[in-house]
């Protein structure tokens, strides 16, 4: 098939996108795909129209790539498309709204709740500096449990661009605002200490299944933007090791499976289709989970091919199978 791999952007993560793209477009190439690589700007339309591919692969990352821009564009098109709809993207894009998505979830299935996540507030760019609520950063530690240290991080976005740890009120309006410099919200979130994991998902509703957890262990104070570009700043261990959960084996193996679980519940409560990827912590007694990655990375240092290397697969047969999934779809749509 012809497949249009769409990367690069606008976003703060541009650079993640490209090299992202770059290994999607090779691994297609491997599996038999004749692969147009797409750089998305004001020609993006034309091309597409002009190139009629039958199926589009999404490796943008962060605004336009993850907020739905670029699902509702394609499902206007009418172009199949790997990845979840308009409407899940435009929802999971905001980070605030994990709790609540759970929480309709959880009403509506009537399952045990299983995943966690931080408890914060949520303040808006114009809140904070047109309507005075810079003034009021002297609440944070009674609105977030526990208060210091806690978590400042832009409210959509990945790739941990603008995410703090602050330690004390003097350091937090600095921290606030480099966050709102990425976007136009901010979240201040418990700081969780644990472990440090994500969990890569493939399929769709009740036939999705998680890949092996990847344990992530930071050299630094956390994994932060610096340690997901540069070499030697962060050790993975997939499938996530059993010691670091429990000193006891058969409770750490009881731990590994409620992680995954709780990824799955997050995956659900979204209706993500295809693949994703949820980062949690485990903090001794629950996974906090505080994202959901509807476009994960694809690179050389990405979770996502970590994981389906230690589940036995190889990147160009998944990759495969989502396209060949996403062409089967694309009877719904009218051509272009």
């Amino acid at each position: 098939m012809k497949v249009a791999v769409l990367m690069g952007g606008s976003s703060f993560e541009r650079e993640f996108s490209l090299a992202s793209g770059k290994n999607v477009c090779a691994a297609l190439e491997e599996a038999g795909h004749r692969v147009v690589p797409l750089d998305t700007n004001a020609d993006l339309v034309p091309t597409l129209r002009s190139e009629r591919p039958d199926v589009v692969y999404n490796a943008l990352h962060g605004k336009h790539g993850e907020d739905g821009t670029i699902q509702s564009l394609l499902e206007f098109l009418g172009i199949p498309f790997v990845g979840s709809p308009a409407s899940v993207c435009h929802r999971s894009w905001n980070k605030d709204a994990l709790h609540s998505s759970l929480e309709k979830y959880r009403s509506i299935t009537g399952e045990a709740a299983v995943a966690s996540w931080p408890q914060g507030v949520f303040i808006a760019r114009d809140a904070f500096k047109d309507m005075g609520a810079a003034t009021a950063l002297d609440l944070v530690p009674e609105r977030v449990i526990g208060g210091y240290p806690v978590a400042v991080k832009p409210a959509h976005g990945g790739s941990a661009l603008g995410v703090h740890r602050v330690d004390c009120q003097e350091d937090l309006g600095e921290a606030v605002l480099d966050a709102l410099s990425y976007d136009d919200a901010v979240n201040i979130e418990q700081w969780v200490e644990g472990v440090e994991v994500s969990v890569a998902i493939l399929g769709t509703g009740w036939d999705a299944y998680a890949l092996p957890p990847v344990e992530i262990v930071p050299k630094g104070a956390f994994y932060d933007a610096e340690a997901r570009i540069k070499d030697g700043l962060v050790d993975f261990h997939c499938p996530v090791r059993l010691a670091s959960l429990s000193p006891d084996e058969v409770q750490a193996q009881a731990i590994r499976a409620e992680i995954e679980c709780a990824a799955l519940e997050v995956y659900r409560a979204y209706s993500v289709r295809d693949l994703g990827r949820v980062d949690l912590i485990w903090d001794g007694g629950s996974a906090r989970c505080f994202e959901l990655d509807v476009s994960p990375g694809m690179t050389e240092r990405s979770l996502f091919p970590t994981a389906c290397a230690a589940a036995g697969l190889t990147l160009p047969a998944v990759l495969n199978e989502l396209v060949e999934q996403a062409h089967a779809r694309g009877d719904v749509f009218h051509a272009i």
